[in-house]
């Protein structure tokens, strides 16, 4: 099979645990990058905290951020989805007893009801402030503009993330998952890390047989059963290693560069 797109989770993925990549895996993307292959960065991360990844790399990277819902190809919005101000405020009122903040994203802008240690902690990690607003301000600012976020995130202690993400599945006009035991992404139903890999391949004329998606969490599921080639990580939760076609080494091992030198690389030196 000749690939023509790789599509890569972020954290737990290309990342190690300590937020950074391993060289191997940085050169097998460059590798990759050099002999046509496109590179896109499926993340539930907002573009900004995808720049420094990007550089570092040093290839060019068509990013699918906002889990899936913001794609930007050569800094340019190809493709964005979002939840109406009502839903979001339906969110917020659903959480708000818990003394959570709700983490609001919206194209380039990050947004939040309070700040706690999990947003202090994102902040520092990606080096961006979040915007502190009024929820009320905010949805009566939207509803007048009529427009929403791509989508909502809560980040909490796991236990209380499963709990939240319980009682909100019977919203019928979202979907959601767990990017990690400590975060869950709300985002317009319908939209996922799949359909996001549906639509770069609608764009760039790629069938999806020629593509290769790499994950861990739940989050990365859908991608995962879209792509023509699933791999999961080592360190990847059970429900997505069912899924995959390949199961590679972990994040912390270069497991992508473990798993390209057999799906791609060999298959370059065969040429």
């Amino acid at each position: 099979m000749n690939y023509r797109l790789l599509c890569i989770d972020l954290d737990g993925t290309l990342l190690t645990d300590d937020k950074k990549m391993k060289k191997q895996d940085i050169d097998a993307l460059r590798k990759a990058a050099d002999e046509g292959i496109k590179i896109a960065l499926v993340t539930g991360r907002m573009p900004a905290a995808t720049d420094a990844i990007v550089r570092q790399l040093g290839i060019p990277c068509i990013l699918a951020c906002n889990a899936g819902t913001y794609i930007l190809e050569k800094g340019q919005c190809i493709h964005a989805e979002y939840l109406s101000a009502k839903t979001m405020n339906r969110v917020y009122d659903k959480v708000a007893s818990f003394g959570i903040p709700l983490w609001i994203f919206r194209d380039k802008k990050w947004y939040v009801t309070e700040k706690d240690k999990f947003v202090k902690a994102e902040e520092e990690l990606i080096q961006y402030t979040a915007e502190l607003v009024s929820m009320k301000e905010l949805v009566l600012k939207w509803e007048e503009e009529g427009i929403g976020p791509n989508k909502v995130l809560i980040g909490t202690e796991p236990s209380l993330v499963q709990q939240i993400h319980g009682m909100l599945k019977k919203q019928e006009d979202v979907d959601m998952a767990c990017s990690s035991p400590n975060y869950l992404e709300i985002f317009p139903k319908g939209m996922n890390k799949g359909k996001a890999l549906r639509l770069i391949c609608e764009k760039m004329n790629i069938k999806k047989e020629e593509t290769i998606a790499f994950g861990d969490q739940e989050l990365d599921i859908p991608m995962l059963e879209e792509a023509g080639t699933a791999i999961a990580m080592g360190n990847a939760i059970e429900e997505l290693k069912s899924k995959a076609d390949f199961i590679t080494k972990t994040n912390n091992e270069a497991g992508i560069a473990y798993a390209l030198s057999f799906y791609v690389n060999k298959e370059m030196e065969d040429k």
